[in-house]
């Protein structure tokens, strides 16, 4: 039986997925929905010409069958795995991939009939090409992902757990093979993956609590409406935020996906980015802030507050991991210094962050980063290596969410708000 390599590639935006329905004037599979698809060359033509790996296949099949090349950004590889067909006799070893991809503007080829964004879960209700699921189960968001994920800010991992929940409770519903106890337990896994990031903790138990029948019907409906309602958040307290600094001379550090698209609709006047040590995230923001042609300097976090101070800067703008209920802004490493530099020169530092990212809790759970990243010598020394630091209120102007700026008081109502959700862990 010959062997095929191909790939399979999944568009991701906004937690659904891009599915294409295959046309009649391809080889197989007519008729049936996939993703995007396409052949690789064979393993001794791969080692010689770098432009016929997998990857190299994946984004080429993008850019012919979506025209979407230029909108996507690799997530995630899977491991290969084979498919036999043998009224083909024919056998296929599948390389998964998932990408996120920023525009929904799809130009189908002469391959597709027609394509839908929908959630991954219509994969296990919809006749496919063989073995879709599997290959998406091999790229999808798992415990695991958002525990170790250190390239993306909370509000984008919230996001991510809630499709964790969405995605095992449809496969409860179609497998009859789970039940309350079993997401429960996935749920908590979730709570526990990143304890410091608040909104993963609300989202996650707004989810849980608002299944009320306990079961995973109903778990998989409330993480579809709650992933809908988390992206309307994120982007509404973003565009408060535009409201409040459009055309301004700005400052900011670390990558916030909510500050990200406030930059890209207040049109800054200048743009001030500190890099983020350890992780250097802010580079990237930096680059694609450029790429969109702001007027943007990049600078390592310990040169923001002399930057700051010569600068003329209109405004500070900061995302957060966590509010905790007192108003004090839990961030990446280098925030509180840039808070204070800021105060310094009476230049307002701004948090936007939807209201989910209010703790219930008065005291903050910092991670670190590995001593490596500091100090790797074999001197007989202490080494410090925090990834978030505490800004107390007094350092902030206002937390721009999804209902506007909120103050002292409307914080700690939503910190009350937020403790109730997790009464279904209570009582489970």
């Amino acid at each position: 039986m010959d062997e095929t390599p191909v790939v399979t590639c999944f568009l991701r935006n906004r937690g659904a997925v891009l599915l294409l329905r295959r046309s009649e004037t391809v080889g197989s599979y007519r008729g049936r929905w996939g993703g995007v698809a396409g052949h690789v060359a064979r393993e001794s033509e791969t080692a010689t010409d770098p432009d016929s790996t997998p990857e190299a296949a994946a984004r080429r099949e993008i850019a012919e069958e979506t025209g979407l090349a230029d909108a996507v950004t690799l997530v995630r590889r899977g491991d290969p795995f084979p498919v036999e067909d043998a009224d083909l006799d024919r056998r296929w070893l599948v390389h998964p991939f998932l990408f996120d991809c920023a525009s929904r503007n799809v130009t189908l080829d002469a391959e597709t009939t027609e394509c839908e964004w929908v959630p991954p879960t219509a994969i296990l209700r919809r006749q496919t090409v063989p073995k879709l699921w599997t290959s998406y189960d091999r790229v999808r968001p798992t415990v695991d992902t958002v525990a170790d994920d250190r390239d993306h800010g909370a509000a984008y991992l919230s996001v991510r757990a809630l499709e964790v929940l969405r995605d095992d409770a449809a496969l409860a519903v179609e497998r009859d093979a789970g039940d309350w106890a079993t997401l429960a337990d996935r749920a908590r896994a979730l709570l526990a993956a990143r304890p410091s990031m608040t909104v993963v903790r609300n989202r996650v138990n707004r989810v849980m609590q608002a299944a009320g029948d306990r079961t995973a019907s109903a778990v998989e409906s409330s993480a579809h409406e709650g992933i809908e309602a988390a992206l309307a958040a994120d982007d509404a307290a973003a565009d408060r935020a535009a409201e409040r600094v459009a055309g301004e001379s700005l400052v900011t550090l670390s990558r916030s996906g909510t500050v990200e698209r406030v930059l890209s609709s207040a049109d800054p006047d200048r743009l001030l980015v500190g890099e983020s040590r350890p992780g250097g995230e802010g580079v990237g923001v930096a680059e694609r802030r450029a790429e969109a042609g702001d007027d943007v300097t990049l600078a390592p976090d310990a040169a923001l507050p002399w930057l700051l101070a010569e600068g003329a800067y209109d405004a500070a703008l900061v995302g957060a991991d966590t509010v905790l209920a007192d108003g004090s802004v839990v961030n990446k490493v280098g925030t509180r210094a840039l808070a204070l530099a800021a105060a310094r020169e009476a230049v307002p530092l701004y948090v936007v962050a939807a209201r989910d990212k209010v703790s219930p809790e008065a005291d903050p759970h910092l991670e670190s980063a590995d001593p490596a990243t500091v100090y790797d010598g074999d001197a007989a020394l202490s080494v410090a290596a925090p990834l978030f630091d505490v800004t107390p209120p007094d350092l902030v102007a206002g937390l721009v969410t999804e209902d506007g700026l909120l103050d002292g008081d409307e914080i700690g109502s939503v910190a009350e708000a937020h403790r109730d959700l997790a009464d279904w862990n209570a009582k489970a």
